[in-house]
């Protein structure tokens, strides 16, 4: 089984999303994550997934969109830093791509499928990463972290916006 990361892995800053994860399986979580996602925005009328729970706040369909994309870019950190590359990764401005993405447009439908294929290519990636390169380090915007920290940071960036909806802080 995957360890936890020790707090010299990574910046303080990630703690906030790897102290969203509870201890055990991660790989079992990020399945029922998969899961909850389905279930959670399966519920929701088109109408709910329009809404805004504060004035300039995402709505549910943006939230998903940014969750979805958060893991696209995360899990290639993951894979360069697993993969030894030594280069400095740069960061994304979360708001430019929900803001040019018009997820308004798509289908609660379409944003679950599409985030499920995300979630399954990231399981999928993961099965080919060794057990010894999931201790190597690297760094994305300016921060050192191990590939193992990148996993838990998707799986708690994931969490920590699920919660978000549900009122429910980590």
């Amino acid at each position: 089984m995957l360890q936890r990361p020790e707090p010299n892995e990574y910046d303080p800053y990630f703690s906030i999303y790897i102290n969203c994860i509870p201890y055990g399986d991660i790989i079992q979580f990020l399945q029922q994550q998969r899961n909850q996602i389905n279930a959670l925005f399966t519920e929701l009328s088109e109408e709910q997934g329009k809404l805004r729970y504060a004035p300039g706040k995402w709505n549910s369909k943006e939230v998903l969109g940014h969750i979805t994309d958060s893991e696209r870019v995360m899990s290639y950190w993951m894979l360069s830093v697993a993969r030894g590359d030594t280069t400095n990764l740069p960061g994304y401005d979360q708001d430019m791509f929900v803001n040019n993405r018009s997820f308004g447009d798509c289908t609660l439908a379409e944003l679950i499928t599409d985030f499920q294929a995300v979630r399954q290519a990231t399981l999928s990636l993961l099965t080919t990463i060794k057990e010894s390169a999931w201790l190597r380090a690297g760094m994305v915007v300016n921060k050192d972290v191990t590939a193992r920290t990148l996993l838990y940071i998707i799986a708690g960036h994931t969490e920590h916006h699920l919660n978000l909806i549900k009122m429910q802080p980590c």
